[in-house]
This record gives C-alpha cells, sequence and structure tokens, in this order.
C-alpha cells in the first residue's frame, strides 16, 4: 500500500490489539532508516534506537515482564501470560533515546525532533500495513531498564514503540476543530 502524506496522517492509527504475527526486523530497520528525514536543527540527528525484532524479542519480553510486573513471580502461568499479551502480541520494538543537551534550546530542539522522528516511524509503518504505537511507561527511567539499554547520562529513553499486525484499526478518537486551537495574531 502507498499512501499520500495526508491519507497516512489522517488514517493512522495508535494500535493497542496485535494479532501476534511477526515483524521482519528488515521490515523495521527500513522504516527506521527512512524516518532519518525527519526535520532536526543543525541536522544533529539526535535520536538512537535499539531494536527488539526476530532473535532478541524474547529478551526483550524478559526484561519488560522483570520491570512492568514486579510481582510476577507470584502469579500463576495464566495469569502471567494473560497480562504479558500487551507486550508479546508486538512483534517487535524500538527504544528511541535523545541525547540531553545541557544548554536548554537545544534540548527543546533535540526532544522536538526526535518526536518528528517518532511520527515519520508511525506513518512509515502504517504505509507498510504495520501498526504501531508510542508508549512511555515509568519503568524507561529504571536503572535496569536504561543499562540493557546502555543508555548513557546524557541519554534519555523517550520511547518504547511496539509494532505490530493487527486484524482491525481502532475507530478515530474525535479531534478539535481548528477554530478550537488557533487565533489571529493581533500585535
Amino acid at each position: 500500500m502507498t499512501l499520500t502524506v495526508k491519507e497516512a496522517i489522517l488514517q493512522r492509527r495508535s494500535i493497542k490489539k496485535f494479532n501476534g504475527q511477526s515483524v521482519e526486523k528488515e521490515a523495521v530497520v527500513e522504516i527506521l532508516d527512512d524516518a532519518k528525514w525527519a526535520p532536526n536543527h543543525g541536522n544533529r540527528q539526535p535520536w538512537r534506537v535499539v531494536v527488539g525484532a526476530g532473535e532478541t524479542l524474547p529478551k526483550v519480553h524478559e526484561l519488560l515482564r522483570d520491570l512492568a510486573i514486579p510481582k510476577w513471580q507470584e502469579l500463576s502461568e495464566e495469569v502471567l501470560a494473560t497480562q504479558m499479551q500487551k507486550y508479546t502480541l508486538a512483534g517487535a520494538y524500538a527504544f528511541v533515546l535523545v541525547k540531553e543537551d545541557m544548554r536548554q534550546k537545544e534540548r527543546l530542539e533535540d526532544y522536538a525532533a526526535t518526536s518528528c522522528y517518532l511520527q515519520n516511524v508511525q506513518l512509515l509503518a502504517w504505509d507498510k500495513g504495520i501498526g504501531t504505537c508510542w508508549k512511555t511507561p515509568g519503568f524507561l527511567d529504571h536503572p535496569k531498564f536504561r543499562e540493557a539499554l546502555n543508555a548513557s547520562a546524557n541519554e534519555r529513553v523517550m520511547s518504547m514503540l511496539q509494532f505490530g499486525h493487527f486484524d482491525e484499526a481502532p475507530k478515530a478518537k474525535e479531534r478539535k476543530e481548528v477554530s478550537g486551537f488557533i487565533t489571529e495574531f493581533t500585535s
């Protein structure tokens, strides 16, 4: 499928119910590579991405289990499997990190650029029929998680992006009318 930019923007949905079908690592890497054309000040390209797909996916699941479900060992296998579905049904992961510049202006620019990069990733994935969900769970800052991603002291884990195939896209949620968020310049 090849969508126009407008179609991709208007049709893309955050997918929270994946069907468990695997997502090829090569497809994810191609999406991540194409997304690098996001606007960014000074062409700093401040993002770094850690991919979990294919043979590394079980290690990602183990880490997510340990951090997202801290008392997992006390659960029955059935209950644990049910709770883990929100992680195990995704076919791949991309953990997006951003450099934290000490200069406030550059830090804001880098966060904005990385957000643009993430949006590009989501639109490109959607164009390939792959759903995504941008998540920011609290454990992204956990020392064990940062260590697993080899995050340096000057990097912030900005996103846990899930990739996966899905059977049905959710309906679009209501958005504000343009008149609800613009005003005219008056000075």
